[in-house]
């Protein structure tokens, strides 16, 4: 009995695969493949082209085994791409870091050049480009400050010089015209004594 129910089992299910097979040849769905297109599509067409018994389906291990290497396959090369993309976000997040270390140590030159633009070393002191010019102005000031008083001192000076050479020379000439009138009384005494002396000898 049990034979016979076996028997008549895969009767029917030949038959109904004939008849599926038959359908499915006339289905709309021949472009479903199960050597191409996704794997979405691959099931699909497993599914579709597979016989059904009650509530079962009945699929060919050839399919099957050809579904699973195909997955498989898939999933490799999703996995390679996987691989591929952490390796090139790595050397990214690599690219990245020293950019910015770049970036970082460009804004530091740039930060040191604005600082170098706007002080000035002053006695190895760094001061603003308005310190500086302030201390410059008052150095400045300052020194013509002391050039005017300078050349008044000078010219001060200058004229007391003058007027003392033309006193000294006023001195001079009054004592040249003393001595002279001196050394003429002088000789005139002289005379008269050597008279006085020569009247008492005669």
């Amino acid at each position: 009995m049990k034979f016979l129910t076996k028997v008549s089992v895969i009767i029917l299910v030949t038959l109904s695969f004939q008849t599926i097979q038959a359908q499915t040849n006339s289905d709309p769905d021949d472009k479903l493949s199960l050597n191409s297109g996704t794997i979405d599509n691959q099931f699909e067409f497993v599914i579709r082209r597979s016989n059904s018994w009650q509530d079962y389906k009945t699929v060919k291990k050839t399919w099957l085994y050809a579904l699973k290497a195909h997955t498989l396959d898939s999933l490799k090369a999703v996995h390679k791409d996987l691989a591929d993309t952490q390796v090139i976000v790595k050397t990214q997040a690599g690219e990245i870091e020293s950019l910015k270390s770049s970036l970082s140590n460009t804004q530091s030159t740039l930060n040191a050049t604005n600082d170098e633009k706007d002080n000035i070393s002053l006695f190895g002191i760094q001061t603003s480009k308005a310190s500086y010019k302030i201390l410059m102005w008052s150095i400045i000031g300052g020194l013509f400050a002391l050039l005017l008083l300078f050349i008044y001192k000078f010219k001060g000076s200058n004229s007391a010089t003058r007027d003392a050479k033309r006193k000294l020379d006023e001195v001079e000439t009054e004592f040249e015209e003393h001595r002279r009138n001196a050394l003429e009384r002088e000789q005139k005494v002289r005379r008269q004594l050597q008279d006085e002396l020569n009247k008492q000898k005669s």
